[in-house]
């Protein structure tokens, strides 16, 4: 089944260089890559192995590092900051609060959108000559020095057939097909972090809270977050520790995390939040995991995204890898369009530092969305009470300064200019 994407053609490139590119995986890091292959002069094909687009999102921050690729890209137009005007407490389940740092109170200021956000800006800026076939997915990928052949499954129709590709790119998530095909079996590649996460959007506003109001319910090795927005329903994060990752996914999300705050009454929002859990239609539902890789290329196959570096949600920080890496690759196969190869080579010469800043930070910041200790919990607290002043807001950014440079630097221009100066 082929379904010819239908959209506005204004960033489209009408030149061509006769090459194909695959791109497995519809989300934002696949859309990005195969918009900014076409601009390049690439004809792409994506494969999605969904029966149509994902609805539905989670929480995202947009940092300055983001919104650069995303302007290059020609998506920042469509995108908008849906940061609220309410305050964001610290709670507990009595209903207790205090006061304290908003998302939007972090140093770069993200803007904060739904990851549905951008992928419909990246797909709004897809040409429309780019062609996507859905309920598809790769059973074979053999490559020779030319290209790569790649079988693809209609998994409607059961039909398969082998196609030619000049490069694929496997931009098919956490448990990519593409890198268990090329690269070997997930369990060589995926580092657990002993955590789960669930995501959803709230209907409306949780009990207890006013509208546009930000909650962090923190307790040691669990943690409820509702994230408020300006002109959007809620959306709620929730993320716990557990010591059997695959014994986490035998029972309903909903069951488990009831089971998981048990041991005290839920309290009024608590209880809500997880009453709408029970009938919310778009769940995301896994466990904290890394991909770690010594290579994300082998030949003319290519991971990008979470399929290739994964750096979870606690880094804050996917979105716009993603973007970065998409822009990155069709910069580098513009100008090195007589050697696939080396451009792919270069490619990852140039991302790979930063790719493990941001997952350095996502380790890093695990504790900052889920403490392991009461001690993290009243720090927190001391930290929410001095943030309201200068010297407070100043002590903070000395301490994400590193974590602020890479989250706000045109990472592109840097990764181009240290291959520059490395002789590449």
């Amino acid at each position: 089944m082929t379904i010819m994407v239908s959209m506005n053609t204004k960033s489209q490139d009408s030149s061509h260089t006769g090459r194909r590119a695959l791109v497995v995986g519809m989300g934002v890091s696949g859309i990005a890559t195969a918009a900014r292959l076409r601009k390049a002069g690439w004809t792409p094909v994506i494969a999605e192995r969904a029966a149509d687009r994902r609805r539905g999102g989670y929480f995202i921050g947009l940092f300055g590092a983001g919104k650069i690729a995303a302007d290059r890209l020609g998506i920042l137009p469509h995108l908008h900051d849906r940061n609220p005007d309410g305050v964001s407490y610290l709670v507990d389940r009595q209903g207790h609060r205090h006061q304290t740092f908003s998302m939007r109170d972090l140093p770069g200021q993200p803007w904060l959108m739904l990851r549905g956000d951008v992928e419909n800006a990246a797909f709004s800026m897809l040409p429309a000559d780019v062609e996507v076939r859905y309920s598809t997915t790769p059973t074979a990928i053999v490559q020779d020095d030319d290209g790569v052949d790649v079988t693809l499954r209609n998994t409607v129709t059961g039909k398969a057939s082998t196609e030619r590709f000049d490069l694929v790119v496997g931009a098919d998530g956490l448990r990519s097909s593409v890198r268990s095909l090329v690269f070997g079996p997930h369990r060589d590649y995926l580092r657990r972090l002993g955590y789960m996460i669930a995501a959803f959007e709230f209907p409306g506003t949780p009990k207890g809270l006013e509208p546009g109001t930000s909650i962090q319910l923190v307790e040691p090795d669990r943690a409820m977050w509702v994230f408020a927005f300006a002109d959007h329903n809620p959306t709620v994060m929730i993320s716990y520790r557990t010591d059997d990752v695959d014994a986490e996914f035998t029972r309903p999300a909903p069951d488990r995390i009831r089971e998981v705050f048990a041991d005290l009454p839920l309290g009024e929002t608590l209880s809500d939040v997880l009453d709408a859990l029970d009938g919310a239609e778009h769940v995301l539902y896994d466990s904290a995991e890394q991909v770690q890789m010594n290579s994300w290329h082998k030949g003319r196959v290519l991971l990008l995204g979470d399929s290739a570096w994964c750096v979870t949600l606690y880094a804050g920080m996917g979105v716009s890898a993603g973007l970065i890496g998409a822009d990155l690759l069709g910069e580098l196969l513009e100008r090195n369009s007589s050697d696939v190869s080396g451009a792919l080579a270069d490619w990852e010469r140039g991302l790979r530092p930063y790719i493990g800043e941001y997952q350095a930070v996502g380790l890093q910041q695990r504790q900052f969305f889920v403490p392991d200790a009461p001690n993290q919990i009243r720090l927190r607290r001391a930290m929410s009470v001095l943030t309201r002043f200068a010297i407070g807001r100043r002590f903070l950014s000395k301490l994400t300064a590193r974590a602020v440079e890479v989250r706000t630097a045109d990472i592109t221009a840097k990764a181009l200019r240290d291959l520059q100066h490395a002789g590449v």
